[in-house]
């Protein structure tokens, strides 16, 4: 049998490399063929989907000191994750965060030096921003943002959020309070206006805009084509022709629940095994209660790391993946 490991990240535990690795250990010692292929949604990890990082830029950081911040650029493809430049993390989290001055910079200083490369293709991911600029410290950081309409400029965008409502939505997961709420959404009001004036574009027309604090709407103002992040990734690595060439796949992530069938990986996975009638299984960090109704409807099954290994799913993520996936294997008959 043919098996496809088309597995995320477990967060925090495990990269989706180790957890395709591990898939295709099993495979070995059950006597299977494996395809690993590494994926993501679009957030957090995309970056490693898609090749990795093969160099860094010193940039300005969400509050102005300097990151250095892996990217990739490799043959003419330029793949940026804002979070690396302009990210929550990169300010110990929401308690250490200055959400009125948090600036989409170094985000914006990325994207410049993609094009002072010669990029003719830009991938920006979104997610796990510090930001709630509008993205106007992006723009502004970009010398010549004419340059973007002579390249393919995609963005990997998974929520629907107007870019008047990015304040409202995500800004108190990044440290706001009320007031500065508030404050934050007056602003994204004028920087509206700003685009509508200066590039004749109403960012707030676009479903999405206010993804990443209103980035996307900004870079989609410059001439961005806004996707959802599973489809993107999809597409870059070539999953829809792994899937129509294996037999059987199985894909997993850290924790699936309800919002696992919302634009992320297990939830994509499965349904284009569905469209494709291909067997697949789900191996999961944990398997939440919300998650069942869905993979009733879907016929997916799944193991859950937590509940069948206990405390080694989070000590030993990697060997309890090959061990579930074995079991599977050999369940099926391997």
């Amino acid at each position: 049998m043919r098996v496809l490991a088309a597995v995320d990240k477990f967060r925090g535990t495990a990269t989706a490399h180790e957890v395709a690795r591990a898939i295709a250990d099993a495979c070995w010692t059950t006597g299977h063929e494996c395809v690993e292929l590494p994926i993501a949604d679009g957030g957090e990890g995309t970056l490693a989907a898609l090749g990795g990082a093969n160099r860094t830029l010193q940039v300005e950081g969400p509050l102005g000191a300097p990151v250095e911040a892996p990217w990739r650029f490799h043959r003419g493809i330029a793949v940026i994750e804002m979070a690396l430049a302009s990210g929550l993390q990169l300010v110990g989290g929401a308690e250490h965060n200055d959400v009125i001055t948090a600036s989409t910079i170094g985000t914006g200083q990325l994207i410049d030096a993609a094009l002072n490369l010669g990029a003719d293709r830009i991938i920006v991911c979104l997610g796990g921003s510090a930001t709630t600029d509008g993205g106007l410290g992006a723009v502004q950081a970009i010398t010549v943002p004419a340059r973007l309409k002579r390249v393919e400029f995609l963005v990997a965008c998974d929520v629907g959020t107007n870019f008047l409502d990015a304040a409202e939505v995500f800004a108190a997961q990044k440290g706001a309070t009320a007031t500065q709420i508030k404050f934050l959404s007056t602003r994204l009001a004028g920087t509206a206006e700003h685009y509508r004036q200066h590039l004749n574009v109403d960012v707030t027309a676009i479903d999405g805009g206010g993804a990443a604090g209103g980035l996307a709407g900004a870079l989609f103002a410059l001439g961005a084509t806004l996707m959802p992040g599973f489809e993107l990734v999809a597409e870059e690595v070539g999953l829809y022709e792994a899937i129509d060439d294996c037999d059987a796949i199985i894909t997993g992530e850290g924790r699936l629940d309800d919002t696992s069938f919302e634009g992320k990986v297990v939830g994509g996975v499965t349904t284009l095994a569905n469209q494709r009638q291909k067997i697949v299984h789900a191996i999961c960090g944990d398997v939440h209660a919300s998650a069942r109704a869905q993979m009733k409807r879907l016929g997916l099954s799944a193991t859950s790391l937590r509940e069948t290994f206990g405390e080694d799913a989070l000590t030993a993520t990697t060997r309890c993946v090959e061990q579930a996936a074995v079991r599977w294997l050999t369940a099926r008959g391997a």
